[in-house]
């Protein structure tokens, strides 16, 4: 057992998370019981995530309850989610561009990890902070592809408007895809991100990068797993990954 405030402190610490300027307020969300025995960890806070996890006493997301002012109101929705979680001892931690950009625990630091990428670089300026990484792995785009849809259990939208074997690789996980002009002004062989707009298409193609979409959702499981890991050889507490796909 542990004090919600010990596993709160370590990840702000950890994390960095009031150095990071975001439209997530992250952190702790909401406040629950004192003393922690299970943490639950998924990407989304939703009552898909908190119905799963209401035998455990913290939630610890990559996307929280609250952005902006998207809580200024506890209404409909929002009022349901707060509810069940105040009703059930809960707390809810999230942590969105901390988590994504963390050197060793983040979403894209992981990508590079599991994917084996070398001469790892930050990449991908996000409103003046770099949220993601370059590296290199000699490979086919195809083979490419393939390994990423066993490993991240995705159906990836590929875009190969570049050459077939790839070397020098970006990635931004999530909505990431405001970095592909930098990965073509860097002349990168492919750049991988999450989910691509419209207007990425004759972009990549007329810049002529391999473009990966390989889902918002899978590429930002990596980050709360690393969380996961972290805590349960931190602290003496039970933990569970519980999965919520979207598709998307």
């Amino acid at each position: 057992m542990v004090k919600l405030k010990g596993i709160k402190d370590f990840l702000d610490n950890e994390l960095c998370i009031f150095e990071i300027e975001d439209k997530s307020n992250n952190g702790l969300q909401v406040s629950g019981v004192k003393d922690v025995k299970k943490i639950a960890f998924a990407v989304d806070a939703c009552m898909e995530v908190f119905e799963k996890a209401r035998d455990f006493d913290m939630v610890i997301v990559h996307h929280g309850i609250s952005w902006d002012d998207s809580l200024k109101y506890l209404t409909g929705i929002n009022y349901s989610r707060v509810k069940f979680l105040v009703e059930n001892n809960i707390s809810l931690y999230a942590a969105h561009l901390p988590l994504d950009k963390h050197p060793k625990h983040g979403n894209n630091a992981e990508f590079c990890r599991i994917f084996g990428l070398k001469h790892i670089h930050g990449f991908g300026d996000y409103h003046g902070q770099v949220i993601g990484f370059t590296g290199e792995k000699e490979i086919s785009l195809n083979d490419f592809v393939n390994e990423i849809n066993k490993k991240l259990n995705s159906s990836c939208k590929v875009f190969d408007f570049g050459n077939e074997r790839i070397k020098n690789i970006g990635v931004v996980s999530g909505g990431g895809s405001s970095a592909l002009n930098e990965a073509i002004e860097k002349g990168l062989d492919c750049f991988v991100t999450g989910e691509v707009p419209h207007q990425a298409y004759q972009l990549a193609k007329e810049g002529k990068i391999n473009l990966i979409a390989a889902g918002h959702y899978a590429t930002e499981t990596l980050g709360v797993k690393a969380l996961m890991k972290l805590i349960k050889d931190k602290f003496d507490v039970e933990t569970v990954f519980i999965d919520a796909p979207t598709g998307l």
